[in-house]
């Protein structure tokens, strides 16, 4: 078909520019490296690879199965790009490649369930034993951990999509043909594997994009759905547009000016001091708006933050602006800093600022539940 060349171009270019990106990425981290920093400074890099990836596969195979379905005239027309039918056939690997990974991270879940057993018993000494409601906690403990496996999981899904991409494109270039197509004649193996890579890909694209669309409906249904898509929208939309020209409208160049000047006129009408407290995403536009206040304002604000993910998402992800150096100098500038956080928590979690700062700022982790039973103080469970 007319634009085949193009589109094996465009994304030999992604790649190439992905690579590059990665490169210039580690050359940075290792200028200032961070062991807090995902993926030691790749993780720029990771999800960009991702984002071609789905990008073009579900655009191309969507506008494929679309094209079927209006086609009248079917066979008086050459099949899909080569490459496009190359890289749906890298989509069951790829998901093998996950399924391995999602029982991994599941044997390390049931085994730090068993260390969180021991350390709930330890929390809720003099209680009356209850397996269920202890297995219950340990439990939830263990499922908020799996957030720090993230970077592992991006890390390791963006490499082998580049592994096969690369392969990919290998493929179309030595044999032109499809990869049913260029395993005949080979062992009956390959030959069985290539054709239900193929088939099980390009069904895949579709059932990709009918999964996304009914996440987001299924958003304004299911609490726990909305929460976790809330989650990544809340990062996403943070950032400029500048950042990321095609994203949804920046909250925060909204909130952030607003909430600044909201200090420094209070302050300079009261002469008092005021005290800024943030929850979970507020966390993170409460020390966006005291960094934007003058050291003689800012050394009159105390801050206050609470199930906040400015270490575990955005210092690890965006160490740039949010990393030890950036919220040590915060801690230093206003009038003190305390942090809570609970380790049922998938979000929230410890500052983690080095040296004495760290006890500064952190708190021991509140309980939760605060009582093992019902009690008259806490009569839910």
């Amino acid at each position: 078909l007319p634009g085949d060349t193009t589109f094996g171009g465009l994304a030999l270019a992604q790649g190439l520019l992905v690579i590059t990106l990665g490169v210039v990425a580690r050359v940075l981290h290792r200028t200032r490296p961070d062991p807090r920093t995902a993926l030691r400074g790749l993780a720029g890099p990771a999800v960009a690879m991702l984002a071609c990836a789905l990008g073009g596969v579900m655009s191309g195979g969507v506008a494929q199965r679309v094209a079927d379905w209006l086609d009248g005239t079917r066979g008086s027309l050459p099949g899909p790009p080569v490459l496009l039918t190359w890289q749906a056939s890298v989509i069951p690997p790829t998901l093998l490649v996950l399924l391995g990974l999602c029982g991994r991270l599941a044997l390390r879940t049931w085994r730090l369930r068993a260390v969180e057993t021991r350390a709930v018993e330890l929390d809720y000494l003099g209680e009356a034993k209850d397996t269920t409601r202890t297995g219950r906690i340990a439990s939830t403990r263990a499922m908020a951990a799996l957030t720090d496996r993230a970077p592992l999981m991006v890390g390791v899904i963006s490499f082998v999509t580049l592994l096969l991409g690369a392969g990919a494109l290998v493929g179309v270039l030595t044999t032109g043909d499809a990869p049913a197509q260029a395993a005949r004649g080979s062992y009956a193996f390959v030959r069985g594997a290539a054709e239900a890579a193929q088939a099980l890909g390009s069904w895949l694209i579709g059932l990709g994009f009918i999964l996304l669309v009914t996440s987001g409906r299924r958003a304004y249904k299911d609490q726990a759905a909305r929460r976790t898509i809330g989650i990544l929208w809340d990062v996403g939309t943070f950032w400029p547009r500048a950042a990321h020209p095609f994203a949804p409208p920046c909250y925060a160049e909204r909130a952030v000016p607003d909430l600044t000047w909201r200090m420094v006129t209070w302050t300079r009408a009261t002469g008092g001091r005021l005290v800024l407290s943030g929850h979970s995403q507020g966390s993170v536009l409460a020390a966006a708006a005291a960094w934007q206040l003058k050291p003689s304002v800012r050394r009159r604000v105390a801050l206050l933050t609470y199930g906040s993910p400015l270490e575990r998402l955005y210092g690890r992800w965006f160490p740039a602006h949010f990393g030890p150096a950036a919220l040590t100098s915060l801690h230093r500038e206003v009038d003190c800093w305390r942090n809570l956080y609970r380790l049922t928590d998938p979000i929230g979690g410890p500052v983690r600022l080095p040296g004495d700062c760290g006890p500064q700022v952190d708190r021991a982790p509140l309980k939760d539940p605060l009582a093992y039973g019902r009690t008259q103080e806490h009569p839910l469970p």
